[in-house]
């Protein structure tokens, strides 16, 4: 697709702000960019230009909190089983227009707000966890396929199997690396992931290596209540905007 130099502004900026979040408390940069960039373009492009950039946030996010060989070895199962729901939702995502999608992406941001608020009875996520693995890491592959937001059903899995911090973000990024690298194959397979695309998801990788640089240093400094009382509200503000979108 053509890309305007307003739109590359716009979209830097977006990328800019996401990435300082996530680097600050470890998640967050997929959840903000997407529906940021839905609202400027359609929801396909907005998960292909957040590719790239993506699996750097990945990469720097699960080095950063340490030990990375024995949080790979422990949560290897459940990213792969994320990267077959992953490509399952790329693949829908490929074949139908992502319009209708968007609304799903509406709906998937309000269950990650209200998530703690919701009473489930899931003692056997602890009981049976290879069968969890299996079942929570597909929900989250799928629905990170087709709309590019994994949290909500990542936060019910490892919060029910009682992860520490560090454990979370290393799932959650471990799951998404995963999902994107298999997505880039999908993408340029299909002949979805133009030399356009690639040129502008360089750019944006730029602004979002300097922010993530920036989120990481100050990580310590703030305090991550701040960071989460921010973002649920921008969140809160987008996930109705897109609905309003989708529906009026």
């Amino acid at each position: 697709m053509p890309i305007s130099p307003e739109f590359l502004i716009i979209a830097a900026s977006i990328f800019f702000c996401a990435a300082l979040f996530h680097g600050s408390i470890g998640t967050g940069f997929p959840m903000i960019a997407t529906p940021l960039l839905a609202l400027i373009t359609d929801l396909h492009t907005a998960i292909i230009l957040t590719l790239i950039p993506t699996v750097l946030v990945n990469l720097v996010s699960i080095i950063s909190e340490g030990n990375i060989f024995t949080a790979i070895k422990h949560h290897l199962p459940l990213a792969l089983y994320a990267l077959i729901g992953s490509s399952l939702g790329t693949l829908l995502l490929i074949s139908v227009d992502s319009e209708i999608f968007k609304a799903l992406l509406g709906i998937a941001i309000l269950i990650y707000l209200f998530i703690d608020k919701i009473k489930f009875n899931l003692s056997w996520i602890q009981q049976k966890p290879q069968l969890s693995k299996l079942i929570f890491g597909l929900s989250a592959g799928t629905l990170g396929g087709l709309t590019n937001v994994m949290a909500p059903v990542l936060i019910i899995f490892t919060l029910e199997s009682r992860y520490t911090k560090q454990q979370i973000i290393q799932a959650n990024n471990l799951c998404f690396l995963f999902g994107k690298l298999i997505q880039i194959v999908l993408f340029t397979s299909h002949g979805q992931f133009s030399s356009s695309d690639l040129k502008t998801s360089l750019v944006m990788l730029a602004a979002t290596a300097i922010a993530l640089f920036i989120g990481v240093k100050i990580k310590k400094r703030i305090q991550a209540e701040i960071y989460n009382k921010v973002l649920k509200g921008l969140l809160l503000i987008l996930a109705i905007t897109i609905l309003l979108q989708v529906f009026f």
